[in-house]
């Protein structure tokens, strides 16, 4: 499966592709969509759509995660990086892809093992969890771990509905035999 990973911005939009098979993860291609500051509001959007369009159509990915925003102090900025975000899920939607979401604290738990990690935690993990991959800048980083939480989500998903042990059941009874 190729996941892609999009961390939404209004001004910078990451964006990380990775292949996993199982628990394998392998990095493909990571990078920045960015839209000109200068421009009016909806022709940064267009800008952002097109940006998403070409890596989904450079990178072919099976599905894509989205982070989830949270609320600004600025009620204004908010609103436009909601929009950004409405792009972020849109576009891959039209590209008929299955579309995830994400809180920053599920991806930063997924990734790092707690949810208050720090930007750098979370970089050094992404490095960590796909060997030689060449981070291009923190929005790539982010966008790349929401990658590997959505592959990790989708792989047990995957183990339940085939089948497979229910972890925290396997859990329950390895306690009780102790």
């Amino acid at each position: 499966m190729r996941v892609l990973g999009l961390d939404p911005g209004l001004r910078r939009t990451g964006w990380g592709v990775i292949d996993a098979e199982g628990t394998r993860l392998v990095h493909v291609a990571n990078g920045v969509i960015t839209s000109d500051d200068k421009a009016e509001l909806a022709d940064r959007l267009v800008q952002l759509h097109r940006g998403i369009e070409a890596v989904i159509a450079a990178q072919e990915p099976d599905e894509a995660a989205v982070e989830v925003s949270l609320a600004n102090k600025n009620p204004a900025s908010t609103l436009k990086l909601g929009m950004a975000r409405g792009i972020a899920l849109l576009t891959p939607a039209l590209a008929g892809l299955l579309v995830g979401e994400y809180l920053p604290m599920i991806v930063k738990k997924s990734v790092v093992g707690t949810g208050h990690a720090t930007k750098e935690q979370v970089q050094m993990m992404v490095q960590r969890l796909l060997p030689g991959c060449e981070i291009k800048n923190a929005d790539s980083a982010d966008a790349l771990a929401l990658a590997i939480c959505h592959a990790h989500n989708r792989e047990t998903d995957r183990k339940w509905t085939r089948g497979g042990e229910d972890p925290l059941q396997m859990a329950l009874a390895g306690r009780r035999r102790r």
